[in-house]
């Protein structure tokens, strides 16, 4: 008899577990997904660029964690000297390098690339950054979706 009670008590506290965990996780908020978006190409192909950087505004006033990679060629619009670029019906370059620093996200230009095109770290434009490996997973904790202009 004492064998069967302790394994009902053994089953209540095993159930226990299982309905606080459950609990657990639906009180837990969502992991957010993050937008990973590539960008290689500059005034070379402003639809690309300007698209790239169009897409991550939209993602991010969407609620989604955003980060811009931007390397060959789109590396030499983000300097303090290179020209606005525009095209068609999309905001220029200027003004959407504006509004995701509002935004808060973050524009990387691959060192490499920076170092081909004789770019300094101080020559990017207020709000750019010399791209950091880490920051490449740690700017969201849901997936990465990764998209290429």
């Amino acid at each position: 008899m004492t064998n069967k009670i302790i394994g009902f008590i053994l089953l209540i506290l095993a159930l226990a577990a299982v309905y606080c965990g459950r609990e657990e996780k639906q009180n837990a908020e969502p992991q957010r997904d993050g937008v990973f978006i590539h960008i290689s190409h500059g005034s070379d192909d402003a639809h690309r660029l300007l698209m790239g950087l169009k897409m991550a505004v939209t993602m991010a006033e969407g609620g989604k964690d955003v980060i811009v990679y931007c390397d060959i060629e789109a590396v030499r619009v983000l300097t303090k000297t290179a020209q606005d670029v525009k095209f068609a019906e999309f905001p220029s370059l200027d003004e959407l390098l504006t509004h995701l620093g509002h935004l808060k996200v973050t524009v990387m230009a691959c060192p490499t690339c920076m170092k081909v095109a004789g770019i300094e770290a101080g020559d990017l434009k207020e709000g750019i950054i010399v791209a950091q490996r880490d920051r490449f997973f740690s700017f969201t904790a849901g997936r990465i979706l990764s998209v290429d202009y």
